[in-house]
């Protein structure tokens, strides 16, 4: 299995980069894959996407649908692409530690 390694943080990821032990998941790690996404700092805004992705995906056991993020956490689609530039699957639910959805968040 691959692993990710930064900042002195490793956690194992699968092909696509996703962690593959999502309770290991932690505030560093989230800074430490999103400087690998060539995001320096999380920004309020940044952990406000993140905090919602994590919850609904508690709740529901899913990342939520694009739209439903987009509409909850008041952010149109073309800010979350600038929060996050890999886009709300690979940027997003990467840095908040979710598995890698199985469709469309």
């Amino acid at each position: 299995m691959p692993s990710f390694s930064r900042d002195g943080i490793t956690v194992e990821i699968d092909d696509s980069g996703f962690m593959t032990e999502p309770e290991r998941w932690n505030e560093a790690v989230a800074a430490a894959l999103a400087r690998a996404d060539g995001i320096e700092t999380l920004s309020e805004e940044h952990w406000r996407v993140i905090a919602h992705l994590r919850g609904h995906y508690r709740r529901f056991g899913v990342a939520p649908m694009i739209r439903k993020l987009c509409r909850e956490t008041g952010f149109p689609l073309a800010r979350i692409y600038e929060l996050f530039p890999a886009g709300p699957t690979k940027g997003a639910c990467r840095v908040a530690g979710l598995p890698k959805p199985e469709g469309c968040v």
